[in-house]
């Protein structure tokens, strides 16, 4: 464009009237030199008239008998691929410095510039779906003691000989990035070295598809520990169990063990301890131990409750069956719903209720694992809850199954055939102790005593049949009713004879079948009405919909982190005690807490067939959040974090965007990075239901020193990368 052979020309990023870079590799591509709109350019022209070779570039970036001509490229006239310049003219064969009096500042639209004097407000290239990476990098880059860390000389530090480091590589490759991106007056930087690093050390990161952020972000922090990690001989030590000593004493221990083991800038900042108990469920053996850990992964669980119907039964003939409707949480567990059962019907402190399932009027299954998720019962589905002593000792459970008699039901002739219907009852019988027939017929008469009819002339009142049962079965009347007990061979044997003769339960089964023949004739006797009307689960379909859905809060997501749970199948521990692999319930407590908690909010779920987003709202706290009560360790001082920084992500499973929302603590201000570009947003608008991962950092009684970097404005912008 100015004639000029191209050993005259220097071309520099030229920002604040000032050279930044020379751009002297010939071969580099617009977007490998971080070539952007609106970006200033300077063309440095040495005199033609001196017939010389060019003079040797000086430090201070000015050249002996040079000309300067400046071009700023207008992002309106910007062609596709290329940059547009102004030609200026020069006089007597002389270039001249032209200045264009209405160069563009490299100001976005937001008003925020990428290469002003502020520290921090660098922009990251988008390399093809690098989003991910991006908004992770910008979170760790703006974390103060990150930041601090990386700028000073931290090589020192780099431990190359660490198996399970990357040979200090990506630590260097993070630290050149960082310090980039704290540069003052810099475009937005192109993170390809970083990548290249990265996809070499972890290849499924490789490539330009969309990854999860969480995990790059849970490599980034394992990574640079082991490239930093100040140990480099770890020994060997065998962690011991706590066998009841003092929580104190033992989470101490475990403590200095893994800091003999990993000591890095990442586990001073970064990491925290929580205590996992375990409980054996044969032996009841407790095993303590207390682990490190680098982030919180919180689930998602809902807090709309659930209305859910039960029918509570007696196994004492105390009283009738009666439906039982309690308020319990969506997402509970068996324990949850039999707690709100056990208030609801005045249970008394002697007594406990055995959750069981009824489908064709027989008990499907018994709900004893109180860790049972409620979400595995259906609305439609029927429940049963029956009152049960609590102190049992070798018991076996009576099954009171109804039939009554229908015609054809039994064969093609026609004759009278038996049919389940109504819902079981359920007796506890006593291992230790000799039973007979009898003995079965009077548990079943206690049973059926509240639905005997008060006019009935064959059978006397469930009053009197209740107050006369009182010692041994020789002393007490009852009356015969047509019962078949199902022994050990499937055979019936019928309880109406020989009601001195001893039943033989069976070894196998925790269940002893009984069957009762309801006749039209002692239908008459009884009102079975009651065991009829099994209501469902949800009665009312339209009262579930309109149950009011609570905000979830970022306190209701690590309760349910921190809530005691049983261990998945393929997770089994392994019992010192039994010697065998359970599955154990495991419970989680925070003991020691980092200077930086970063929590993951669970938003993908996978399986084989199914990938699912959740895009709940969640009501993070961005001020105070205080989560002193759910530390374990009772001398733990008050801990108060704020949020500093955060990543989003906007879309479905497998595609969508990630940004990152970041606080510059000097400013006392918030921004939007998003890849390239930087916006100032209201703290009003952090919260929304894209965040993803929270980066909170701990508040100190001296809130003077809160900035994102090690130096404050002034020395930001001495500082050169």
């Amino acid at each position: 464009m100015f004639d000029l052979k191209t050993k005259q020309v220097y071309i520099w990023d030229y920002f604040s009237c000032q050279r930044h870079a020379l751009m002297n590799d010939m071969e580099k591509t617009l977007d490998a030199a971080n070539i952007q709109m609106d970006q200033d350019i300077l063309v440095e022209v040495l005199n033609s008239e001196t017939g010389g070779c060019a003079s040797p570039v000086q430090e201070n970036g000015s050249a002996d008998n040079g000309a300067l001509a400046v071009a700023a490229s207008q992002s309106s006239s910007l062609p596709a691929g290329g940059l547009y310049v102004n030609k200026y003219s020069s006089r007597n064969g002389n270039s001249e410095l032209l200045q264009n009096a209405n160069v563009e500042k490299a100001y976005g639209p937001s008003g925020v510039s990428t290469r002003g004097s502020s520290c921090g407000l660098t922009g990251l290239l988008n390399l093809g779906n690098t989003c991910f990476m991006n908004s992770a990098i910008q979170c760790l880059v703006h974390t103060p003691e990150f930041a601090r860390y990386f700028r000073d000389d931290y090589h020192q530090e780099i431990n190359r000989q660490n198996p399970l480091g990357m040979v200090g590589e990506l630590a260097l490759a993070f630290g050149e990035l960082l310090r980039k991106l704290w540069a003052p007056g810099r475009t937005p930087v192109a993170p390809r070295s970083f990548k290249a690093k990265l996809a070499r050390f972890a290849p499924q990161f490789s490539g330009c598809s969309q990854h999860d952020s969480q995990e790059l972000l849970a490599f980034l922090l394992d990574g640079l520990h082991e490239d930093l990690n100040r140990v480099k001989h770890k020994p060997y030590i065998k962690s011991r169990d706590a066998d009841g000593r003092p929580d104190e004493e033992v989470a101490d221990e475990y403590w200095a063990n893994h800091i003999a083991r990993n000591d890095s800038i990442i586990v001073d900042v970064c990491q925290g301890q929580y205590k996992s108990t375990l409980v054996c469920p044969a032996c009841n053996k407790v095993s303590v131990t207390f682990d490190p850990f680098m982030y919180l992964s919180l689930p998602l669980q809902s807090t709309i409750t659930r209305s859910m119907t039960v029918t509570v039964f007696t196994c004492d003939g105390s009283a009738l069956p009666a439906a039982c409707t309690v308020s319990v949480s969506k997402q509970g567990r068996c324990r949850d719903l039999i707690q709100a059962l056990s208030n609801a019907c005045s249970l008394q402190l002697n007594e406990k209720l055995l959750l069981a399932e009824i489908r064709g009027h027989l008990i499907y299954r018994f709900l004893e694992d109180p860790l049972i998720s409620l979400s595995s019962i259906k609305d439609d589905d029927h429940l049963a809850a029956y009152k049960i002593p609590k102190i049992l000792k070798k018991t076996k459970f009576l099954q009171l199954i109804h039939r009554r008699g229908e015609q054809g039901a039994g064969n093609s002739q026609g004759t009278m055939g038996w049919k389940p219907y109504g819902t079981p009852l359920v007796s506890p019988i006593s291992c230790d102790e000799t039973i007979t027939r009898g003995d079965i017929q009077l548990m079943v008469n206690k049973m059926l005593s509240p639905m005997l009819r008060k006019n009935s002339t064959e059978y006397p009142d469930g009053a009197n049949a209740r107050q006369s049962y009182s010692g041994s079965l020789k002393s007490v009347t009852f009356h015969k009713l047509p019962l078949q007990l199902v022994d050990e061979n499937n055979a019936c044997i019928d309880l109406t004879v020989g009601e001195d003769k001893v039943v033989k339960l069976s070894s196998s089964s925790m269940s002893i079948l009984v069957f009762a023949d309801w006749s039209q004739k002692l239908l008459g006797s009884y009102d079975t009405s009651h065991l009829e009307t099994l209501p469902e689960v949800c009665k009312y379909g339209h009262v579930n919909k309109k149950a009011r859905s609570e905000p979830l809060s970022l306190y209701t997501c690590l309760e349910a982190f921190l809530r005691e749970e049983p261990l998945v199948p393929e997770d089994m521990w392994y019992c010192p005690q039994c010697k065998e692999r359970r599955q154990a319930s495991k419970k989680l407590d925070l003991w020691r807490l980092p200077e930086v908690l970063v929590i993951h909010l669970k938003r993908f779920s996978y399986s084989r067939s199914i990938k699912h987003k959740l895009d709940t709202f969640v009501n993070f706290p961005i001020h105070d959040f205080d989560v002193t009560s759910y530390i374990a360790n009772k001398n733990t001082p008050h801990q108060i974090y704020e949020l500093y920084a955060l990543t989003n992500h906007y879309g479905g499973m497998g595609s969508g965007h990630y940004t990152a929302h970041i606080k510059l603590l000097n400013e006392n201000r918030w921004y939007n990075f998003d890849d390239s570009h930087i916006s100032v947003i209201n703290e009003d608008d952090v919260k929304s239901a894209a965040a993803y991962v929270l980066f909170y950092r701990r508040v100190h009684s001296d809130k003077s020193s809160a900035s994102n970097g090690a130096y404050s404005t002034g020395e930001c912008q001495n500082y050169h990368n």
